[in-house]
């Protein structure tokens, strides 16, 4: 007995993206499809990484194809390839960068830098190359929740090798200081220039993502990055506390303004739970940045609780992510690690978006 074609996509398009919904027929991700007599092959290729979800997916796959009738052998192949994104004109490359996320918020202290190396560790958990930009200039951390030490190597003396640790490219200005406990007393235009030189004169080795993580608020660092790199899109971070919220606000006005698409958006220290008697308390307030994420239209990516434990693993340079692969936080922040590369992928696919000329005239 033949197998019918049309019958066979039916049954697969009935398995949809866990992420996106959509089935993988229409969407067209279920690609060189073969049939030979009862023997089915075919190909499902997704636009983000999802290591931890392929084996499941494709059981599922192959239980659509064998509900047909006729069908025998199933092979079915589930990948994960990441595509560039669209550049907008006027805008040099990273070379070795195929996507650009920058992390923000609009105050400090809401959790943005550990967010940032949960995210980029999630992500490479996932399956992805992943590097982290940390560009905070004045008060880095990254080289401390990820346990990083020592100088970048450079080889021709004009370009920088990116450290590595837990299997993520690191580059910091935390790592060219002779003492790490340096004030960095600069004033805006030598914060910037530092900034560029780090994100264009590191070696970035075929990366999938890179993660910049911002300081807070809305100055000359963040206008930089969103006018002068090829950012993918942010991730706002921020706590459910109204003064949280309403910074928050600012930052997405700002990378509104210069036409940076918003990913999605993160609530932080959403919740206590004792460790003790397990009663669970909103501190800071109940679903704010659910609701601001809702008022302005933006993927709400997840909830994350103020936990002891997650502040202990950033300080020992073992974040979450590694020190529990398994926990349920971890599973959080891989969820919210596929969401935010799901809409990656989507905003490749978009297209460039022109961004502002900004022009500043002076008065005569």
């Amino acid at each position: 007995m033949s197998v019918n074609e049309q019958d066979l996509l039916a049954a697969l398009s009935g398995v949809p993206d866990p992420h996106t919904g959509k089935d993988f027929v229409s969407t067209q991700a279920l690609r060189n499809l073969t049939i030979q007599g009862g023997d089915v092959a075919f190909d499902v290729e997704l636009g983000y990484p999802a290591l931890s979800l392929i084996p499941q997916l494709r059981q599922q796959l192959i239980a659509a194809a064998r509900s047909v009738a006729g069908v025998a052998n199933v092979s079915a192949n589930v990948v994960s390839r990441v595509q560039s994104h669209a550049v907008q004109p006027g805008v040099q490359l990273l070379p070795g960068v195929k996507n650009v996320i920058a992390v923000a918020s609009g105050k400090g202290g809401v959790g943005k830098s550990t967010t940032s190396a949960n995210l980029a560790l999630a992500l490479a958990a996932e399956g992805a190359r992943v590097g982290v930009l940390d560009a905070d200039i004045y008060g880095p951390s990254q080289p401390m929740m990820f346990g990083a030490t020592g100088k970048p190597e450079s080889f021709d003396g004009k370009t920088m090798e990116p450290l590595q640790s837990h299997g993520v490219q690191l580059m910091s200005i935390g790592f060219l200081l002779d003492n790490p406990d340096q004030a960095m007393i600069w004033r805006g235009p030598m914060a910037v220039q530092a900034l560029e030189q780090m994100l264009r004169q590191t070696n970035w080795q075929d990366l999938d993502y890179l993660i910049v993580d911002l300081p807070p608020g809305t100055g000359d660092i963040q206008l930089t990055l969103s006018q002068r790199i090829p950012v993918t899109g942010a991730v706002i971070v921020t706590t459910p506390q109204d003064i949280a919220l309403l910074d928050a606000r600012k930052g997405i006005q700002m990378f509104e303004k210069v036409s940076v698409p918003i990913l999605g958006l993160v609530e932080n220290m959403a919740m206590h739970v004792c460790s003790h008697c397990g009663h669970i308390e909103h501190i800071f307030g109940l679903d704010g940045g659910r609701q601001l994420a809702e008022e302005k239209g933006l993927r709400f990516l997840g909830s994350l609780p103020l936990s002891r434990a997650i502040r202990e693993q950033a300080d020992s340079g073992r974040p979450t992510v590694v020190a529990e692969p398994d926990s349920e936080v971890t599973a959080i922040y891989k969820k919210l690690a596929r969401d935010v590369a799901v809409q990656v992928a989507q905003a490749a696919r978009a297209g460039a978006v022109k961004r502002p000329v900004i022009t500043i005239h002076k008065n005569r």
